[in-house]
């Protein structure tokens, strides 16, 4: 049975209470006064089931609109995440395709100078051992990683500390017996 109420302090709004059905014999027993299961109490009564139905929907929405605004944090954090790959990507295939007439290994640190033409070249020589006489304009100093990709010179050190950390967890995986759990502790201080 459902009831319209207008809640006392939002006279404009209705809130519909549904009752439980009523039955005068459940299971052909008559167990209580019909007259008192049937008669609406006092009026306030239903005002406050209505009010804890629309606490109830308040709260839910609430609830929801807060695990919304996670997931759209999350989903900012992901593009953000999905824009510095693309530039990394565009960075090192970039890189890649600038002249060089040495073979590049993996590990070393490699110099970008930029001629007059505009060509952009890699050097094992650094603007400090070029000293005043450099010929071209130095654009960037960068390393080689071993899965192919670059890491400007001012990022080197926070890199090869994260590289040393993920080979102490790797080393420490593949000398644990089976079913053992790794310890981490240590790996990020």
């Amino acid at each position: 049975m459902d009831r319209t109420v207008s809640l006392p302090n939002q006279p404009n709004k209705t809130i519909t209470v549904t009752l439980v059905e009523s039955s005068s014999a459940p299971c052909g027993l008559e167990l209580v006064s019909s007259y008192q299961t049937h008669r609406v109490g006092d009026p306030m009564d239903l005002v406050a089931l209505a009010t804890t139905v629309q606490r109830g929907d308040d709260f839910i929405k609430a609830n929801a609109c807060n695990k919304l605004t996670v997931i759209a944090d999350q989903i900012r954090y992901l593009q953000e995440q999905a824009r510095k790959v693309l530039e990394d990507a565009k960075r090192d295939a970039d890189l890649h395709h600038a002249a060089c007439n040495i073979v590049k290994k993996p590990g070393n640190m490699y110099y970008l100078y930029e001629r007059a033409s505009g060509q952009n070249y890699f050097s094992i020589i650094s603007p400090k051992e070029w000293g005043p006489t450099c010929p071209h304009q130095f654009v960037g100093a960068f390393k080689l990683q071993h899965d192919m990709s670059w890491t400007p010179v001012d990022q080197v050190e926070k890199r090869d500390a994260e590289f040393a950390i993920m080979d102490k967890l790797l080393s420490q995986q593949t000398s644990l017996p089976p079913h053992t759990e790794p310890n981490f502790k240590g790996l990020c201080e």
